[in-house]
């Protein structure tokens, strides 16, 4: 900044450029120092002129739900949009039909229009619990990249090079193990770089494996006459393994829709290694509040046992409320500390046999009532002796049931069997 800058406008933008870069990450410190000056280069000229920086967050509706990997893009898209610039939740329609191959080592299987389609509905509707759907555009990317003749497709893909490709992490692994790269693969940079074109974006926002894309997207932009974007990258965050990165396909994520039990429970079971980035990344918690629990288990005067509490407690009050984040508290405390079945528990009514029996599916029982989401989890869960009555596992779906039977589905999931 300049000397002769207005200290106001100057102190506004130096606030704005501390929200916005909170736990950012990039790849080296060259990076992050471009970043940073043209952030701030656009930051005074939009509270100067008065014009809300035009900012995006991309995703590919490739599952049906979000987890907590999800909303780090999404808390910094809000907080933008809380500064009063304009936010846009970008669904990848169309880039998902070929799938980012970014955080993949293996061929990433292509998805159906209607699979999209269906999920991208649900990306939306659990998107706006944190972004505000009055102050957030949603476009999909199919409104231009479907339009593109083949010409235009040549000319997009005259701006990189086959090595700029083949250099990146995950297909340079692919190719030294001998495995195929497809050509189509090479193509989600290009369409992911365009979007920037189409929405003519002054910032995007995504994970730092995200970084070829977003640079892409700079190319193309300059190519088209436009300022490149600002490129705001955030660490992936990790599973509850505290190693690999947040996943539903590896079983190790925290859902945004899972019930409070569920998402308590999971949070207690993080390695203590990993809390400080799930303070910082999977909360809703301001710095303030963040650093002294940070400061607390670095000089070993909070207990990693009481940190999880806290995080757990923070998680759930998130998206389930505070009173249900002490319900589930009380409920952890009773189940797992004391090793004893819950109290209160969810409960189906069945209709019996005059010999006081029923035979029931397990996979629809579940799936009705709620337990678990889908079939294909619940056959997951009985394959790996995860449904049990007694402590005893249930060896089919196809189980016999009598009134008063308890089932625990997972770790943290119970249901008492009631006659109608």
């Amino acid at each position: 900044m300049s000397g002769d800058i207005d200290p106001g406008l100057h102190a506004e933008v130096e606030r704005q450029h501390a929200l916005i870069m909170r736990g950012t990450a990039f790849g080296d410190p060259e990076t992050r120092a471009t970043m940073e000056r043209e952030l701030r280069e656009r930051l005074t000229v939009s509270i100067r002129e008065r014009r809300p920086l035009r900012v995006y967050l991309g995703v590919d509706p490739t599952a049906p739900d979000l987890h907590l990997g999800h909303v780090v893009g999404l808390r910094n898209l809000r907080t933008f949009s809380d500064l009063g610039h304009q936010a846009i939740l970008l669904i990848g329609d169309f880039t998902g039909l070929v799938g980012d191959p970014s955080d993949k080592d293996a061929l990433r299987p292509m998805s159906t229009l209607e699979q999209l389609t269906e999920n991208a509905s649900t990306y939306q509707e659990q998107a706006f619990k944190v972004l505000d759907p009055d102050r957030t555009e949603v476009r999909r990317n199919s409104e231009w990249l479907g339009k593109l003749d083949f010409t235009e497709v040549i000319r997009l893909a005259s701006h990189f090079t086959v090595a700029q490709f083949i250099e990146r992490d995950t297909f340079a692994k692919r190719l030294e193990r001998g495995d195929p790269v497809y050509v189509h693969e090479f193509m989600y940079g290009l369409m992911q770089g365009y979007d920037a074109v189409a929405l003519r974006a002054d910032v995007q926002i995504g994970g730092t494996d995200q970084t070829f894309n977003l640079i892409a997207g700079r190319i193309l932009q300059r190519s088209h006459g436009q300022p490149p974007q600002v490129a705001i990258t955030f660490p992936i965050l990790v599973g509850l393994d505290g190693k690999a990165r947040m996943s539903k396909s590896q079983g190790n994520h925290i859902g945004i829709d899972e019930r409070a039990e569920e998402q308590y429970g999971k949070v207690m079971s993080i390695p203590d290694k990993a809390l400080p980035q799930f303070f910082t990344l999977g909360t809703n918690l301001s710095a303030e509040e963040v650093a002294p629990l940070e400061q607390g288990l670095a000089d070993r005067s909070l207990h990693p046992m009481e940190a999880k509490k806290e995080l757990a407690h923070a998680i759930v009050s998130e998206w389930h409320g505070p009173a249900a984040a002490d319900a589930a508290a009380t409920n952890f405390t009773s189940v797992f500390s004391m090793r004893e079945q819950p109290d209160e528990m969810p409960e189906v009514a069945l209709t019996f046999e005059e010999t006081g029996t029923t035979t029931v599916d397990l996979s629809a029982l579940l799936t009705e009532t709620g337990m678990v989401k889908s079939k294909a989890e619940v056959k997951r869960l009985v394959a790996q002796g995860g449904v049990q009555r007694d402590g005893k596992p249930f060896e089919s779906p196809q189980v016999q049931l009598v009134p008063g039977d308890v089932l625990k589905i997972g770790k943290r999931r119970w249901l008492r069997v009631i006659a109608r």
